[in-house]
């Protein structure tokens, strides 16, 4: 693994790079369908109203549309022409009516000059130049199912597909190209800052939505007014709830601080998790915990390169996680039964990570969630890694009683298990470590700097 040498804001000066990633979709579509001639059509998310109120709901743009445009602007449409590989982003006309509220919208002129397309008309002219296009002979229109207007007609394109299209951006963003990159830097960078500033005000805080709102707060003023989820802050036993979201109990009497929190920037996720002693200093137990766990996180990510098999890395962490829980006397048995007992996952329930992208959990993973073997059922990528891949690394051990009792009364498992030993950990509730890794030809880079090393923690929360 090395450390990010990315100039951000330098590549961040020029365009999200959409007419390369619209040739990268069309080879794809070309490998299913060698002569496949027409126009690939999107379209972004429309602005609404909440049902009962006059409030927008908040804008989300179309992960699908993003990535062929650029463009995080609501009501806009978009076509590709294969043969000229020309594009259009169609943008709304001027409301107005709409001005007088909210100003003037994006001009075409602005639009041209701002994303990387080749024209740019208005929204009314959309049906028009579809029209024209498909009068070509065997033209086919590309789209997404579900995924267009019913004002919108492809009347006259001889073929319409609407499977290859959503198929085709969902595989080729697995590979992120440097610009791509650069967005995660930034939002890793934001994010970082923000692990930090709750670190130096958790010893002071008194409830998790205090740390919750310093989390977004830094993330805000750093310009990042989207986080790229819902932040998870647990305390104690909650931070064995993997998804927990109440994010509103106090924080008296409790060990540990699992924070899951992460910025977006420009509609590109970072996705972070740091644990840490509220108090400013680890028990015995948690840290014994955190040691561990560190330990599956430095161990895997030494193993990512190229091409490595991410099941085979997956099961590194379980050989890890139970030399450690067999070290502290919580498994006792042998390491080889225990793994093939699959006793561990007790312990880490969910799989070691997942791609990162315009999704927190990004697409091209291909999961098996109806896989019999539960060491794999939850893995959210079950392939060799692609260079040019970014994929999260998050180890965890955890002490969920709703999931570790059932355990405790399967002979299968039991056996492993000492429970007397078991019952002194119930109050670390949970340990998760978590980086952004880019997979590389010969090994990894760490898009992440968020801290992490057990005794800078606790100095930080100490000196705060």
């Amino acid at each position: 693994m090395s450390k990010a040498n990315i100039d951000v804001e330098k590549i961040l000066q020029g365009k999200y790079p959409a007419k390369a990633h619209a040739k990268r979709v069309v080879e794809y579509i070309r490998s299913k369908i060698p002569d496949a001639t027409g126009v690939l059509y999107l379209e972004g998310r429309s602005d609404k109203l909440l049902e009962d109120s006059d409030e927008p709901v908040p804008f989300r743009q179309r992960r699908a549309f993003m990535y062929l445009t650029g463009v995080d602007v609501a009501d806009c449409f978009f076509i590709y022409d294969l043969a000229t590989e020309h594009s259009t982003l169609f943008i709304p006309p001027i409301d107005p009516d709409s001005v007088i509220w909210s100003g003037l919208p994006l001009s075409p002129e602005e639009a041209l000059s701002k994303y990387d397309v080749d024209a740019v008309l208005p929204s009314t002219e959309l049906n028009p130049t579809l029209a024209r296009l498909g009068a070509a002979p065997n033209a086919t229109v590309f789209a997404i199912a579900d995924r267009v207007s019913d004002a919108v007609t492809f009347l006259e394109f001889t073929n319409k597909d609407f499977t290859v299209l959503g198929e085709a951006i969902d595989e080729t963003r697995v590979i992120k190209d440097e610009y791509e990159i650069a967005l995660i830097k930034k939002a890793n960078e934001i994010s970082g800052v923000a692990h930090k500033a709750v670190l130096e005000r958790v010893k002071k805080a008194k409830n998790e939505y205090e740390l919750e709102g310093i989390f977004v707060g830094t993330s805000i003023a750093q310009g990042a007014k989207k986080q790229a989820y819902p932040s998870i802050v647990a305390s104690g036993r909650a931070a064995a709830t993997l998804h927990y979201v109440h994010n509103n109990k106090d924080l008296a009497g409790k060990d540990l601080l699992l924070l899951d929190a992460g910025a977006e920037w420009s509609c590109y996720a970072s996705d972070i998790t740091r644990t840490f002693p509220i108090s400013g200093k680890f028990t015995e137990e948690s840290r014994a915990i955190y040691e561990i766990v560190l330990q599956m996180q430095t161990e895997t990510i030494a193993a990512l390169k190229e091409g490595v098999s991410w099941d085979e890395v997956h099961l590194l962490a379980h050989r890890i996680a139970i030399d450690g829980l067999l070290s502290l006397g919580v498994l006792k048995g042998d390491r080889k039964e225990i793994l093939e007992a699959r006793t561990s996952t007790a312990f880490l329930p969910h799989g070691l990570g997942h791609y990162l992208g315009l999704d927190t959990h990004d697409t091209g993973g291909h999961p098996n969630y109806s896989d019999p073997d539960p060491i794999f059922r939850y893995l959210r990528v079950r392939a060799n890694l692609p260079a040019g891949s970014v994929i999260t690394v998050e180890p965890g051990i955890y002490f969920c009683e709703f999931i570790i009792r059932p355990y405790l009364k399967d002979p299968k498992h039991s056996k492993f298990i000492d429970e007397k030993v078991l019952d002194k950990y119930w109050d670390v509730g949970g340990v998760r470590i978590e980086d952004n890794l880019l997979i590389t030809k010969d090994g990894s880079i760490n898009l992440t700097d968020a801290i992490k090393d057990p005794d800078e923690i606790e100095k930080i929360i100490s000196s705060s």
